[in-house]
């Protein structure tokens, strides 16, 4: 029995080694990524302790051969002042396109014609943009988003309270709008909308007829693009009255 033992301890001291070498690999490797973590640390400690960078500048482009100026850091941007004539025409739009949106949905309830349906749906997707952008034009100035009905252009007391610009539709017309169904709604929607664009062509026409109005840039690229996107929606709906 002894011997037996004595032939056992040389496996068993083997073993123990083979298990010590495995321990002191794997102490190795945490020593190396403790170290690792305290250099990741150091450098980020390093980094946070330096100077930030400095304030980008602002240049101001020069003329054509002229060079750029760097402009000083308290300077603010500014909007450009705009014309009480600008203010009116956001406001008065606003009016304008929420009429056509209303128009269009009713769409979905008085006809199964397909093009109308397309071309409501793109009129009221376009103008339901436009009133937002017209909003946060009005509110970045400092405008409110309404203006009084005395105050506003075009007024027209007969009309009520939603014939205030040039082509809105008359209660009346609403109304025959309303109780139409089919082929008789497809007609009173085109030629409605057909009035209704023409009105907002007028529009665009006074603003840029006014004296010192239209000069804001993002004003006059809404304004352009009302002018030409209605002209073609104009052209589009003439057609499809021709069929």
């Amino acid at each position: 029995m002894v011997n037996s033992l004595r032939h056992m301890r040389p496996i068993y001291k083997s073993r123990t080694g083979e298990i010590r070498g495995v321990f002191s690999v794997v102490a190795f490797s945490c020593v190396l990524a403790t170290a690792g973590t305290f250099a990741g640390l150091f450098s980020l400690s390093v980094c946070a302790q330096q100077t930030p960078p400095a304030a980008p500048s602002v240049v101001q482009p020069g003329a054509p051969g002229k060079p750029s100026r760097p402009l000083p850091s308290t300077m603010r941007a500014t909007l450009p002042q705009v014309s009480p004539a600008d203010v009116q025409f956001m406001q008065g739009m606003i009016m304008h396109h929420a009429q056509a949106v209303e128009m269009t949905a009713l769409i979905e309830s008085h006809t199964e014609n397909r093009d109308v349906r397309s071309l409501g749906a793109r009129i009221s997707r376009s103008q339901s943009d436009e009133i937002k952008f017209m909003k946060r034009w009005l509110s970045s100035r400092g405008q409110p988003i309404s203006q009084g009905m005395a105050d506003m252009p075009h007024t027209n007391m007969s009309h009520g309270p939603m014939g205030l610009m040039p082509g809105m539709l008359s209660a009346e017309q609403m109304e025959a709008l309303r109780k139409a169904r089919g082929q008789e709604f497809d007609h009173l929607f085109l030629t409605g909308m057909i009035q209704h664009h023409g009105g907002a062509l007028t529009m665009v026409k006074d603003l840029f007829d006014t004296a010192g109005a239209g000069q804001d840039a993002e004003l006059f690229n809404f304004a352009t693009d009302v002018d030409s996107g209605q002209r073609a929606e104009i052209r589009i709906m003439q057609s499809m009255l021709r069929k």
